[in-house]
Formats: structure tokens, C-alpha cells, sequence
């Protein structure tokens, strides 16, 4: 081989390893900044705070007596055991040390996930774009979507329930 193939053919294996290395980078400032690459998009204190679930008088739009979630309840992970109340406020789920329950998974992203009442007072997940997804029992969440009492959501390693 000439002197002219071997350079060439290090120049492009540089291009290569180059790309790979921006690559790397696009994952890792997704995952701590989220999609839109800024921090200001996700912040707490930017962030429209969700309104609390509105009184409704018709009783077939209440949930029954004693259906109603009071807890929610990390079952799996290195969490297993915590509970938080369910007051009516929304809970951030993530690495992030600003996240109601600061999960220490690798395989959760910094702001993964919330969960908030809707204006029926039924609980609702939302994944926030994170890397590797949100899942109730074991279907892939793709938008906000009602969690029935006693089912699990996952997060990496980490298990999630709704309790009375």
C-alpha cells in the first residue's frame, strides 16, 4: 500500500471515532438537560405548576369509597419502602436532587417522569422525555395516562405503586 491509502484511511477512522465521541455527548446533555438541550426548559421554577383536581358534584364522576389512593409506595429498588402522600400536588420522579422522590437508578434520567391528579381527581403518569421510558406493569407509556390502584410503574429497577 502507498503512503497516500494509509493516510487517507487514518483520517477517515478519525472522522469515525470523532463522530462517535458528538454522539456520546448528544446522549449524555439529552439525558441531563432533556430534548430541548436547555436547563431553563425543565426548572422547577419555570415549570407551570399543575392545578389541583377539581371538585365535582356529580357522584358518578366520583371514584368509588375506599378506591381512592392516599400513598404511593416504592415496592422495588433501592427505594423499596418509601412513601409519599398523595396531596393533591404533583410528584417528580428522577435523579435530579429537586425531585420529589430522588431516585438513585441508572437507568432513570434526571427529570423522568411525574405524577400528578387530573381535574377528575384520577392519578395520571407522564414521562418527560427521558432516555429509557416510563412503564405501567409492563406497556411503554407514551403520554400522560391513568394509574389504576395497585399497578406498578416502572422506572429502571425501581417499582412504584398507588396504595390506599
Amino acid at each position: 500500500m502507498t503512503g497516500l491509502t494509509i493516510t487517507v484511511m487514518k483520517l477517515g477512522l478519525l472522522a469515525i471515532l470523532w463522530i462517535f465521541v458528538l454522539l456520546a455527548l448528544g446522549v449524555v446533555r439529552t439525558d441531563l438537560f432533556g430534548a430541548g438541550g436547555s436547563r431553563t426548559g425543565r426548572s422547577r421554577a419555570s415549570a407551570k405548576p399543575t392545578p389541583p383536581a377539581a371538585v365535582v358534584d356529580r357522584p358518578s364522576a366520583r371514584p368509588r369509597r375506599g378506591a381512592v389512593p392516599t400513598h404511593l409506595v416504592v415496592t422495588s429498588g433501592s427505594l423499596a419502602g418509601t412513601s409519599v402522600a398523595l396531596t393533591g400536588v404533583q410528584i417528580t420522579l428522577g435523579r435530579a436532587h429537586d425531585s420529589t422522590i430522588v431516585l438513585d437508578d441508572d437507568f432513570s434520567s434526571s427529570r423522568h417522569a411525574r405524577i400528578y391528579p387530573d381535574a377528575t381527581g384520577q392519578w395520571v403518569v407522564e414521562d418527560l422525555g427521558s432516555t429509557n421510558g416510563t412503564y405501567l406493569d409492563r406497556t411503554k407509556i407514551n403520554g400522560p395516562t391513568p394509574v389504576p390502584l395497585g399497578v406498578p410503574i416502572r422506572i429502571g429497577k425501581t417499582a412504584l405503586e398507588l396504595k390506599k
